[in-house]
């Protein structure tokens, strides 16, 4: 299946985890793909990679942080492939929790908010104008995570992803009318090279979840696949759950009122 035939696609983060593996599908697809990095070696690896298995990349470093970066990233992509229809706003900055949330510095915050979130913007700022002129098929697909819905940790980390989940409905409404969709994918614990050293972690992690097990940047990737496909035409302005079941369960609150 070859949905993306003709597509021009730019992704952020996707040196490496779901913007890799991302990127990776699209190509399959047949979609031309920018791969993004705020390191430009990981995205010259995935972009070789990509070519190696017979598709079409290339690679760019994209600093979502730094506005000249981001216009640069896209003036790139616009005029090497001749338009651009989907961008994958996967970047992101998480730092770890403090014991106690009065001493969260004040430049950890920011950093996760600046990234995760006002860097979503920027590149859905520089981009929109080029998807508005994608003939209609012009789309945004945003990362989030169930860290945006419901409390998992990591204070400045999850209010960056409930900010991009609001900006993607509010966003979805300003674009529709210029033919562009605007959609986000809550992902929940997925192995990604970040959980390195962890292992154990997810062990933990994947007994809670109801389907078993941790997700995997596939099972991401064919998310951002569909969202971003003709098959997605009449969906604009959702989060999809992309997180094994974990959103339906609370185990301990059923162990206590079942008394188990």
């Amino acid at each position: 299946m070859r949905r993306f035939e003709g597509y021009r696609v730019l992704i952020t983060g996707a040196g490496r985890g779901i913007g890799e593996a991302t990127a990776r599908r699209l190509a399959g697809e047949g979609a031309r793909v920018l791969v993004t990095d705020a390191e430009e070696e990981r995205a010259g690896r995935v972009a070789e990679g990509i070519r190696a298995a017979g598709g079409l990349a290339e690679g760019r470093v994209c600093d979502v942080a730094d506005r000249d970066s981001v216009a640069a990233a896209v003036a790139y992509a616009a005029e090497t492939f001749g338009g651009l229809e989907t961008l994958v706003n996967n970047a992101y900055s998480c730092h770890p929790d403090t014991g106690l949330f009065e001493d969260t510095p004040d430049e950890e915050w920011a950093a996760d908010l600046d990234v995760t979130l006002t860097g979503a913007m920027r590149c859905a700022r520089a981009a929109l104008p080029h998807l508005a002129a994608a003939g209609g098929r012009g789309c945004i697909v945003n990362i989030g995570s169930v860290n945006g819905l419901q409390d998992f940790g990591n204070h400045a980390y999850s209010a960056a992803k409930a900010g991009l989940g609001s900006l993607t409905r509010t966003l979805a409404g300003h674009a529709a009318p210029r033919g562009v969709r605007v959609n986000l994918i809550a992902p929940g614990t997925v192995h990604t090279p970040n959980w390195e050293g962890r292992e154990e972690n997810l062990r933990r992690a994947a007994a809670v979840y109801p389907l078993g097990r941790v997700g995997r940047p596939e099972d991401i990737a064919a998310a951002v696949a569909y969202l971003a496909s003709p098959d997605a035409a009449w969906v604009t302005g959702i989060t999809l759950p992309v997180d094994g079941g974990i959103l339906t369960a609370n185990g301990d609150l059923v162990h206590a009122l079942h008394g188990a």
